[in-house]
């Protein structure tokens, strides 16, 4: 399941991940947030809390993520994903900024201040 995180600034859309995520998921939590913060900022700065494994995304999960970025691709700015999956945040912190335009940053669950921090930083 997605949620919408409430207290962060403006111009970031924070999501954070439990369980299983679903297509569903992504259509009606993610995709209006994203959609609405490229028309009131022209640019993405995304914070993902991931606290479900990653293999709990379904394939329509998957590939509707990949459809939203592909999307917005030009308007990613940056990226931070809080997790204790030391995969995915390897994964985030060495081969996510070669796949979108903006800066990618990994970061422990215990460090998602320093995540907060840095994606709100211009």
């Amino acid at each position: 399941m997605l949620q919408f995180i409430n207290d962060l600034p403006e111009n970031i859309v924070g999501i954070h991940a439990v369980g299983e995520v679903t297509k569903e998921d992504i259509d009606t939590v993610l995709i209006p947030r994203l959609d609405d913060l490229v028309k009131r900022q022209g640019e993405i700065n995304y914070l993902l809390v991931l606290e479900t494994d990653a293999q709990n995304f379904t394939a329509g999960a998957w590939f509707n993520d990949v459809k939203v970025g592909l999307k917005h691709f030009t308007k990613w700015k940056k990226v931070a994903v809080a997790t204790d999956q030391k995969s995915v945040e390897w994964f985030t912190n060495h081969i996510f900024k070669y796949l979108i335009p903006g800066k990618a940053q990994g970061f422990s669950l215990d460090k998602l201040e320093d995540a907060v921090k840095w994606i709100s930083e211009d």
